[in-house]
């Protein structure tokens, strides 16, 4: 009987050795996972905070550049439309330089339209030739001839 019960006895502790350790490392495990994935969060958080502001950065920087170019784009208008008023050597020239200053868009002032062919036939795709000469086909088309 003594040995029946240490063949079970010994195998029972093993079990519930296995089982309170088994339990300890599932409670503590767990509690290591959360602060990992939580440091992960907290760093996917903090790059997209760095991106977002990244974001604003670059848009208030286009916003200042494109002000700043209208600007230029102003000054130089400016520029020339008093060149035009001060060199412009009669009122006639200095209104054309003007108008075509003040214009909006090159594309909406009217375009010179162009005027159909006078006749409708077909471009020939060989030369005329006069009755008497020889046609391209001919052996002796573009050779001179020695009259001796």
């Amino acid at each position: 009987m003594e040995l029946s019960l240490t063949s079970w006895f010994i195998p029972t502790i093993a079990l519930l050795i296995g089982i309170a350790s088994g339990f300890l490392i599932a409670r503590l495990l767990p509690n290591a996972a959360p602060g990992r994935t939580q440091r992960q969060l907290d760093d996917l958080k903090e790059r997209f905070d760095s991106y977002q502001s990244e974001v604003v950065t670059h848009f208030n920087t286009t916003a200042s550049l494109v002000k700043r170019m209208n600007q230029s784009y102003q000054d130089v208008q400016e520029h020339i439309s008093a060149g035009a008023n001060r060199l412009a050597l009669d009122e006639l020239t200095r209104q054309r330089l003007l108008a075509a200053l003040n214009s909006d868009d090159a594309s909406s002032a009217p375009r010179e339209r162009l005027t159909p062919p006078a006749n409708n036939e077909m471009p020939k795709d060989y030369a005329p030739k006069t009755a008497d000469a020889p046609g391209t086909l001919d052996a002796n088309f573009g050779l001179k001839s020695k009259n001796l």
